[in-house]
């Protein structure tokens, strides 16, 4: 485990950043599974502004790790975030993209995406390998679009299942745990101080951090990062 902590939002963005365009110097496709969220806007607007020229766009391929089920011109779309903040603002061929139909039916969509991840992604272990899958930690421990109250979906055999926020019965699909933990790097992008507390439990160890999805985010073979602000860091530094 890797521990990046930023003075600001900003210098985390960046530093995310230039992970991504770095892994897009290899000259190699690379496949990035994004994350919704408020830090993932911050990096994408930090992108757009000083590495839109920078980064090679034909080598990367952009996948997400979960979605809401609402059209792509929802506001609550992970998709539409991303097309705001970023992929309006650079030169990336539409092919390299492959958003979750959050419009389609969750179950059937589920399926597809995760028959889509067998054909696209390269494997190991016989799981689809993501080169990168950002993650973000909700206040309540969950990751992806895995909840406490469905902590058991984390280690579902499908590559990607349907899930149900806890509070609004919103249906999501979402990778599992497998494909996560199967990635090449892991890259947690949390900050503010309403996350420390969770930050440190799961870091630590301490608490109730086994109710949380999120320390179940072990990869088998890859690299775990957190970025985190120093906000979100104060429990642990």
């Amino acid at each position: 485990m890797n521990i990046i902590v930023s003075n600001t939002k900003e210098s985390l963005a960046e530093e995310v950043a230039y992970l991504l365009k770095d892994m897009s110097d290899t000259g190699e496709k690379i496949h990035v599974a994004l994350s919704g969220g408020s830090t993932p806007k911050v990096i994408f607007d930090y992108i757009a502004r000083e590495l839109s020229e920078e980064i090679f766009w034909d080598n990367i391929n952009f996948y997400w790790g979960d979605e809401r089920c609402v059209p792509p011109t929802d506001t609550e779309s992970n998709y539409k975030m991303t097309v705001d903040h970023l992929l309006s603002k650079i030169d990336m061929p539409e092919e390299n993209i492959f958003r979750i139909q959050g419009e389609n039916d969750p179950e059937e969509e589920a399926i597809r995406y995760g028959k889509l991840l067998n054909e696209e992604l390269p494997t190991a272990n016989g799981i689809p390998q993501f080169d990168l899958v950002m993650l973000g930690l909700g206040d309540d421990g969950h990751t992806v679009s895995i909840f406490p109250d469905s902590i058991q979906l984390w280690d579902a055999k499908a590559n990607c299942v349907v899930a149900t926020h806890p509070e609004s019965g919103q249906k999501r699909v979402t990778i599992t745990g497998k494909v996560v933990n199967n990635a090449k790097t892991v890259a947690f992008l949390v900050t503010g101080a309403a996350k420390a507390e969770k930050v440190k439990e799961i870091i630590k160890k301490e608490k109730d951090f086994a109710l949380y999805p999120a320390h179940l985010v072990q990869p088998s073979d890859g690299e775990l990062i957190w970025f985190l602000d120093e906000e979100a860091a104060r429990g642990i530094s």
